[in-house]
């Protein structure tokens, strides 16, 4: 069945699409309630984030734009040392979009939020004239410890800088389906719960923490670097990537460091833990291929030490880059 704007007329139409589709997937007791908003049990400190996602194509390697709505979310969050709890989802639907498509994104949704241990709670569906797109909006609320305050501006030098796995899978992964270009390449959007949990469990003393998603490390970097007033040095050689992304970057034109990934945190933590952090997150779903590739210093902005032993500045992403990315 194809979407038409009697969906979006709040009449049997909508009630229909809520009830085969939404409701059915994303079935729990606060949302079954159907009320004009949800109450739920809160917290001392909680953390909230809104985000909106127009990726194209809606399906690709390794995901689509539900499972993708749910991990960029839910990551947010976990970038100040959340705990997420709730999301909210609302579709905004061009007038020919399919219901099959619709429901496989919202299979998908529901099956990402279980794994990221988040409820969706409230919801909302808009339908409008185009050609078929879908697009989703979220809000995601989680509670935050008392004595939990990593922000970007907490980075003293000295800190070790580590990622947890390889750079530009996402970015490669959506290029290569608009470009019709076939490959292994699969995005790497995932939702970073354990990782995160598991460093708090661990012990590690977190100053700061990002998701490298549009702009890619070196736009993070940038960013850190600025609010803390700290040289942040990367090591070329300690950058993973795997081989048909080096390769495919270098055949496209592409800087590694500019590409956008949805599975990938930078994090910093006092040289005396780097080892341990480390440890932790490669026994952790999405965490094997942890490095420490860097180390912040005094002075300022973002330099890349080269596998050569040169030296040079690193700024943030200039133009466009890829757009509707996520």
């Amino acid at each position: 069945m194809k979407i038409t704007l009697a969906h979006g007329s709040g009449g049997k139409s909508t009630s229909d699409l809520i009830d085969k589709i939404f409701a059915k997937h994303f079935s729990n007791p606060v949302l079954n309630m159907m009320e004009d908003s949800a109450v739920v049990e809160g917290s001392k400190k909680i953390a909230v984030t809104t985000d909106s996602f127009v990726v194209a194509p809606l399906f690709f390697k390794g995901g689509d734009i539900g499972r993708l709505s749910v991990c960029g979310t839910v990551n947010d969050l976990l970038m100040r040392g959340a705990r997420p709890k709730y999301i909210t989802s609302a579709f905004i639907l061009e007038e020919g979009a399919d219901t099959d498509d619709i429901e496989k994104i919202v299979k998908s949704m529901a099956k990402t939020a279980k794994e990221a241990g988040v409820t969706v709670i409230a919801g909302d569906t808009k339908v409008i004239e185009g050609k078929g797109g879908v697009y989703i909006n979220t809000t995601g609320v989680g509670f935050v410890d008392d004595n939990t305050d990593i922000k970007s501006s907490n980075i003293v030098p000295g800190d070790c800088l580590i990622v947890n796995g390889t750079m530009g899978d996402h970015h490669a992964a959506i290029l290569s389906a608009r470009m019709g270009i076939e490959n292994n390449i699969k995005s790497d959007n995932a939702p970073l719960t354990e990782i995160v949990h598991a460093l708090a469990e661990g012990g590690i003393d977190i100053h700061s923490m990002r998701d490298i998603t549009r702009g890619g490390l070196a736009t993070v970097l940038n960013e850190l670097a600025d609010a803390s007033e700290v040289n942040i040095e990367i090591y070329e050689d300690k950058i993973p990537a795997s081989d048909e992304v080096r390769a495919f970057s270098k055949i496209l034109g592409l800087n590694l460091l500019n590409m956008g990934n949805e599975g990938k945190l930078a994090l910093l933590v006092p040289e005396n833990q780097a080892e341990k952090a480390v440890n932790i997150i490669k026994k952790c779903r999405y965490g094997e291929n942890a490095e420490i590739i860097g180390k912040a210093v005094d002075g300022d902005g973002v330099t890349l030490v080269t596998s050569l032993g040169g030296r040079r500045k690193v700024s943030v992403l200039i133009g466009e880059g890829l757009p509707r990315i996520c």
